[in-house]
């Protein structure tokens, strides 16, 4: 693989990971004005304060979803910071990491996805894992699940 064809697949995995947060950020905005409509629109009734309890849930949920909201925003702007026109002879934020059947991406984290046709876990740098590749190169081996995995290929 070249080192444009590198760099190429970072950004494609940088991109994915960017749409992702994206979409969830929309997801979050959505639910928080769910919530503070459902909020407004508790009527009070003659049960008492079946209609302050309606409202308190309504904000609790719009909080919860703003926490979201707000963690999804860091994500992102960490994302944003990530370098991935470098290539990397060892494990750090912005490198690829591939392993037999596996590969981490130490960017964002998103968890595991398949996109262009691998398996990808989505790192945060600050994840464990990520930590404990870090500074690792080609050749290198380190537990994955239990399970020691050598590295075939850092970019």
């Amino acid at each position: 693989m070249t080192h444009t064809e590198k760099i190429a697949v970072k950004n494609g995995l940088k991109k994915f990971a960017l749409d992702l947060i994206e979409q969830r950020i929309a997801v979050s905005r959505l639910a928080i004005d769910q919530a503070q409509q459902a909020a407004n629109q508790e009527e009070k009734s003659s049960a008492g304060d079946k209609y302050e309890t309606g409202r308190a849930m309504g904000h609790l949920q719009k909080d919860m979803y703003a926490r979201q909201l707000s963690e999804n925003r860091k994500e992102l702007a960490s994302l944003h910071a990530i370098n991935v026109d470098n290539i990397y002879e060892a494990a750090a934020a912005g490198a690829l990491v591939e392993c037999a059947g596996v590969h981490f991406f130490i960017a964002a984290g998103l968890g595991k996805h398949i996109t262009g046709g691998r398996t990808v876990f989505f790192l945060s740098p600050d994840a464990p894992l990520a930590k404990q590749l870090q500074h690792k190169k080609a050749g290198d081996p380190f537990l994955f699940n239990g399970l020691s995995t050598t590295i075939l290929r850092v970019y």
